[in-house]
């Protein structure tokens, strides 16, 4: 199934709103003043949440081109890329702002000294590089195959930022125990995916000439 590009172009547009629901849900939620009794951790457990979602989301587009037959869902992931940069950045911002009020000096210590936060900042680092050449200019300048490679870094993305998550939780650890099954998931199908590839490529290189 292809869409034409006036419906493609109309899934687009619809994404990108779905994709601010998150946002537009934490300032509805500021207006009415349901951000609990922490608001600051909320907002930064929100933000961050929605992150992670994003990351997931845009790791399973292949997967689901591949089950479904569906080529033109390739077209989305830059999107949704996109999305969990503007989250995470949402989400560290909050935190510089809101909880530290940029005391440089002691966020360089508290990034040093609690795992959780330096693995955070790692994913986040993580992300600039790849949310910086997601365009088409950038393709074209780096090359398809180094442009792949480097963006294939977003898989240990994912896996630095679940174990964020799983080592900010210190009790009940069944969310992240949930992003961490769902994202294994992913690289099991990765793997799977990458190894009949490589199957493939040998029996052609194996055939008599």
């Amino acid at each position: 199934m292809q869409p034409t590009p006036a419906r493609l172009g109309a899934l687009k547009a619809a994404l990108f709103v779905l994709c601010l629901v998150p946002l537009a849900q934490l300032g509805w939620l500021g207006w009415k003043g349901g951000l609990g009794a922490t608001p600051i951790e909320f907002i930064t457990r929100h933000l961050g949440t929605w992150t992670l979602n994003f990351l997931l989301v845009t790791l399973a587009v292949t997967p689901a081109r591949h089950l479904s037959g569906w080529h033109w869902l390739m077209r989305l992931r830059r999107m949704l890329g996109l999305y969990a940069f503007f989250y995470a950045l949402l989400h560290f911002l909050t935190y510089l702002w809101l909880d530290q009020f940029f005391d440089w000096s002691s966020i360089v210590k508290d990034i040093a000294k609690r795992p959780f936060i330096t693995a955070g900042f790692t994913a986040f680092v993580m992300l600039i590089p790849l949310a910086a050449t997601s365009n088409a200019a950038m393709v074209k300048r780096l090359g398809g195959r180094r442009w792949t490679q480097l963006h294939r870094a977003v898989y240990a993305v994912a896996i630095v930022g679940v174990v964020h998550y799983w080592w900010l939780v210190k009790k009940d650890i069944t969310l992240p125990l949930l992003y961490a099954a769902l994202l294994g998931t992913l690289l099991g199908f990765r793997a799977l995916r990458l190894s009949r590839e490589r199957q493939r490529q040998l029996a052609a290189y194996s055939r008599p000439r």
